[in-house]
């Protein structure tokens, strides 16, 4: 994303311009990823309490599935309710119904256990575009890509740091897993009842619930309408699934071409590195080239990044390069990807990035059903595959965000003869 308005921006520039309640925010953001437990350990610990591995799997699909409803419906809340109320009701809602989950782990208490299971996932994820939003509105616009890569950080360090908080926590008891998830989401909403404004921007004037039904109907078929934004998100899908199929099948790669188990672990604990040191500095440069070329450039280099994995059965330096060059491909897109939702105008941005956050959940949940399958069919031709797959999102998002930007172009110079932002395009 360019800036004609101002010089190019750097990191202590962008820190200086970031007001408190983003700092709030973000510390928000980081808190709640430290505490939450659930989607990654919730197999392991259903198995732990003697239930079966399908009921196990039953619960992680009953998690996913509340986590993609959760977002569409966290886009309405948001919309209609205001950013900080989502939060506060998304985190207050889910804090019991994962504290709860240690007495609903035994047999005879599927119903419940899934119920319980999706309802925590529903609103765990319903803060998600609330947190997008208010950080585009409290944010000036100049700094929309660095503020979302400041966000990813938070994101980023809560992943990288809570594995080691549960690893030490199993090893007093498994239930407190659930507990502390629990305490630290209440945390969060207390945090944002507390710190967080009700408004960042002045309200609208007042609207009755039909006009603001028919208003949602109305964003919702522009959207489908909206050849662009759909591009984009058949590019942050295809995205999505080839990170979640990497992810899953580089171990068993490592484990089959004789590496030791520690390698893959080096590879995570490098890339989390990576991602948290270096992504705000590497934002500071691509906000000073235009948007759709951060992001083809990024996707390629994650293309490549695949493709090279698929060399590690010659040299185990392969999976360190791969890891490296796909690395530099994330930073070098996600920022400007997940911060495109919110430069839409005000009645769109909660239901744009709604759907943004529908679609990468629903791709994840169901990219490890078939991710394990086709690197056991094809091999080494799965890398292949997945960096042919990233290459083809790029030119998806490459193409959706070139004409979006040409769109607004045009609106600028002729407002009075074109359509407005979500229609047809």
């Amino acid at each position: 994303m360019t800036d004609d308005d101002g010089p190019p921006i750097g990191v202590l520039d962008t820190l200086r311009a970031t007001p408190a309640t983003v700092r709030y925010l973000l510390g928000g953001v980081l808190v709640n990823q430290l505490g939450a437990f659930v989607q990654t350990f919730l197999v392991l610990y259903l198995t732990h309490r003697n239930l079966s591995d399908g009921t196990a799997g039953l619960a992680l699909g009953a998690y996913s599935l509340g986590t993609a409803v959760g977002t569409v419906l966290g886009g309405e809340a948001t919309h209609r309710l205001g950013a900080r109320t989502t939060i506060v009701i998304a985190m207050a809602g889910s804090a019991p119904l994962v504290a709860v989950l240690p007495l609903l782990a035994r047999p005879g208490l599927l119903a419940p256990l899934l119920l319980s299971v999706a309802g925590a996932g529903l609103f765990a994820q319903a803060y998600r575009p609330a947190a997008s939003v208010l950080l585009s509105d409290l944010m000036p616009d100049r700094y929309h890509v660095m503020a979302f890569s400041m966000m990813r950080i938070a994101l980023n360090v809560g992943a990288a740091l809570a594995p080691l908080i549960a690893a030490a926590v199993i090893l007093l008891d498994w239930d407190l897993l659930f507990w502390i998830d629990g305490a630290t989401t209440l945390v969060y909403a207390a945090l944002a009842y507390r710190l967080l404004p009700r408004h960042a921007v002045p309200e609208p004037a007042a609207v009755t619930v039909t006009e603001r039904r028919a208003t949602g109907r109305a964003v919702y078929a522009a959207m489908l309408r909206d050849r662009a934004y759909l591009a984009y998100l058949v590019a942050i899908t295809l995205g999505t699934v080839t990170y979640v199929q990497s992810s899953v099948s580089l171990p068993l790669e490592i484990v089959r071409d004789g590496y030791p188990t520690w390698l893959y672990s080096a590879v995570l604990a490098t890339s989390s590195v990576i991602l948290i040191s270096c992504e705000l500095k590497i934002t500071a440069y691509i906000t000073r080239i235009p948007t759709y070329l951060a992001v083809g450039a990024g996707h390629a280099l994650n293309a490549i990044g695949l493709a090279v994995y698929g060399l590690a059965v010659h040299a185990g330096a392969f999976v360190v390069l791969g890891m490296v060059v796909y690395v530099a491909g994330m930073m070098t897109a996600a920022p400007s990807m997940f911060a495109h939702p919110a430069t839409f105008p005000a009645a769109l941005k909660a239901r744009y990035l709604a759907a943004m956050h529908a679609v990468t959940g629903l791709a994840g949940a169901v990219a490890p059903l078939f991710g394990v399958y086709l690197w056991e069919r094809f091999g080494q031709g799965f890398w292949a595959m997945a960096g042919l797959t990233a290459a083809v999102a790029g030119a998806f998002a490459v193409y959706g965000i070139k004409r979006d930007a040409d769109r607004r172009a045009a609106e600028a110079i002729r407002p009075e003869t074109v359509e407005p932002a979500g229609g047809t395009a």
